[in-house]
Parts: C-alpha cells; structure tokens; sequence
C-alpha cells in the first residue's frame, strides 16, 4: 500500500487539502495528514482541519508522496519552515514523489527543485526563471506534480492516484465519485 504524507498549516486552502486526502484514502493510500505546528490548524476560510501528527512526529519516514496545499499563507508557512525544505529536498533526491497545489509550489522553489522543470500555480506565485510556466489544470514532470488551484484539486489529486495506484484506480475513483470533467494535463519526464 503506498503511503502518503499531507503537510497543512494555519492558512492552507480547505478544498485542496480535503479534496487530496479524501481521494487518496478513497484509493487505499495510507495518508498521515501532518500539522506544522500543531494538530489543529485554522484553513483559510476558516474551517478547523485537525492532523494525524504533527510533523516533527513523522520527519524520519519515508513515504511515496509528499503533498503540500496551497492557501497564499499555508503556503507562505511551508516555504518558510526549515523542516519542510529539507523534507522536500530529501524527498526529491531519493526520487519520491511530491505534488504541490496553488501557492504550494513556492515551497518547491525555495527548495530548489523546480529549477528546468515544467509547472504550474495559481496565476502570480510562480515566476519565469523559477519554472517552465505551464496553464494546464494539473502539471505532472517526473516526480513533481503541480496544479493551480481549488478548482483543479480533484483532477490534482486523481493524477496523484494514477501515479501511485495507476491508471485502472484512477479510472475507478473517478467514475465513483461522477467526476466527468475532462481537464488539461500536461505530463513530461
């Protein structure tokens, strides 16, 4: 069973943080849904998400994915948490999968890792030069996948099922839950 990890913090967007981890439990990936600084964190409209873990608790694991969601200040936080950089950089460099939604992708930026390749965010937070710029809904480049928004979180997270479960699991999940809607992806690597 692949595991995934779910990082969220004060500010992250609801919707992209639910809609992932619902689809992935959905699909029979183990998530552990860890909190920045604390179990509890207030989402950006408000909405009270409280976490598996906090995420000192689980640092020393590996998991086949690592998903950050976006939120303008959930992600602002994750960029600038030191912890979260060098779990992404770890991540990368033992070429695990990581998949970044919205403002999300910055912290893949600060962690060095989108640097010549193709990505996508929601419009303004990723700049040219930090990544080959894509408007696709949802992004796939190697391990790295990117989407742009709360609009685009259940075709984000049925990519994220395709890649750790296939393309059958991914087929499945989408019929059960009457998603029909066809949407750009852009996949490279």
């Amino acid at each position: 069973m692949p595991h995934a990890l779910v990082l969220i913090a004060d500010g992250s967007e609801e919707t992209e943080a639910v809609t992932t981890i619902d689809v992935l439990r959905r699909s029979e990936v183990s998530v552990t849904v860890a909190g920045l600084d604390g179990l509890e964190i207030e989402a950006s409209r408000g909405v009270r998400l409280r976490a598996d873990a906090c995420l000192d608790d689980v640092l020393g694991r590996d998991y086949d994915l690592v998903v950050l969601p976006g939120g303008k200040q959930g992600a602002e936080r994750l960029r600038d948490d030191p912890r979260v950089v060098e779990l992404l950089r770890r991540q990368h460099a033992a070429g695990r999968r990581i998949g970044a939604i919205c403002a999300a992708p910055i912290a893949l930026v600060a962690a060095g890792i989108l640097q010549g390749r193709q990505a996508t965010s929601y419009p303004g937070f990723l700049q040219h030069g930090e990544a080959e710029l894509r408007e696709e809904a949802v992004v796939v480049d190697g391990v790295i996948t990117t989407s742009r928004g709360p609009a685009t979180a259940m075709a984000f997270a049925l990519a994220l099922v395709e890649q750790l479960c296939g393309r059958a699991a991914r087929d499945e999940n989408a019929e059960r839950l009457l998603y029909t809607q066809t949407v750009q992806t852009a996949a490279t690597g």
